[in-house]
């Protein structure tokens, strides 16, 4: 599934591509593509006609789109005069095969485009998704400390390339648990945007085992793991991220080229970069994890 540095790509792109246009039409083709949007098609295409897209916005693997209209939504009493303006977002589940494409009108229609949005340059926006786990949803804007996010992302925790990412606090949320140290990696609850590549990936740079229990870990190890963390997604960012197939992609279609640096991800029985020892693969959390077994030493079972 795409991880920080591949939404980000994508967020990126459409902030170069889609940001100022309007939305002059959505056709939504596949109901599963919105089945987050519990109104349906109808309503989200009826609702997103005619907005101008203000910005394109990440925390950790989410992504959104904010818009420039604000629009008034019904109290419990159904006088939408009364009520309080409220900001929507255009919330994007890009699930573990869906793409953001820009593309000019008249270029071939994807296989698996569920929705098509044209925007008033005469480019359209495509939602392509091959295995629908993917999806489009309307959600409203919240506040959440200081951050204005779309409510179904609001117990989503800062990541690691936020500005008001706190380390040390998220230091202290990580002691605190009393399981392993990839599993509260991959709790977006904690601290977002890290999925199995880059845990992986950091806890290498770190040479911890991704079983080493969190509370057991010192600060100084935890700090160390988490600028792992930082540095090896601002590195995977920098070459669009990680691609091991024509699933990922950015909007103009284009792969990353992170997979070419993996150092642990992918790598089960070839040289340790660090050490030359051969790198094994482990089940965990119905996933598989890659490891040194030289420099990130096992655990002793409790």
């Amino acid at each position: 599934m795409p991880e920080l540095p591949e939404v980000e790509v994508v967020r990126r792109g459409l902030a170069e591509h889609a940001v100022g246009r309007v939305l002059e039409d959505v056709t939504v083709t596949h109901p599963r593509a919105v089945r987050r949007h519990v109104a349906g098609p109808a309503d989200l295409s009826a609702q997103l006609t005619g907005l101008r897209i203000d910005a394109a916005h990440r925390r950790g693997k989410y992504l959104w789109l904010t818009f420039d209209e604000v629009r008034p939504h019904r109290t419990d009493s159904g006088d939408p005069a009364s009520a309080a303006a409220m900001d929507l977002a255009l919330v994007v589940h890009l699930g573990m095969s869906g793409q953001m494409l820009v593309q000019p009108a008249a270029a071939p229609v994807e296989k698996h485009a569920h929705i098509r949005a044209i925007l008033d340059d005469g480019a359209e926006l495509r939602f392509v998704d091959q295995r629908t786990f993917g999806g489009w949803s309307l959600a409203g804007l919240v506040e959440v400390d200081g951050s204005i996010v779309p409510d179904t992302v609001a117990h989503i925790a800062r990541d690691p390339l936020d500005p008001r990412f706190d380390r040390e606090a998220v230091v202290a949320a990580i002691r605190a648990k009393n399981t392993e140290i990839k599993r509260v990696l991959l709790d977006q609850t904690v601290v977002s945007g890290i999925g199995n590549i880059y845990a992986d990936e950091a806890l290498w740079r770190a040479g911890l085992h991704g079983t080493r229990i969190a509370a057991s870990l010192t600060r100084p190890a935890l700090r160390t793991l988490l600028d792992a963390v930082t540095a090896v997604m601002t590195e995977a960012l920098a070459v669009g991220g990680t691609s091991f197939d024509a699933l990922y992609v950015n909007v103009n279609g284009e792969s990353g080229y992170f997979s070419r640096s993996l150092a642990a991800y992918g790598r089960e029985n070839e040289p340790c970069d660090r050490c030359g020892a051969l790198l094994i693969r482990e089940q965990f959390m119905n996933r598989s994890s890659f490891s040194c077994p030289t420099c990130q030493r096992k655990p002793r079972r409790r």
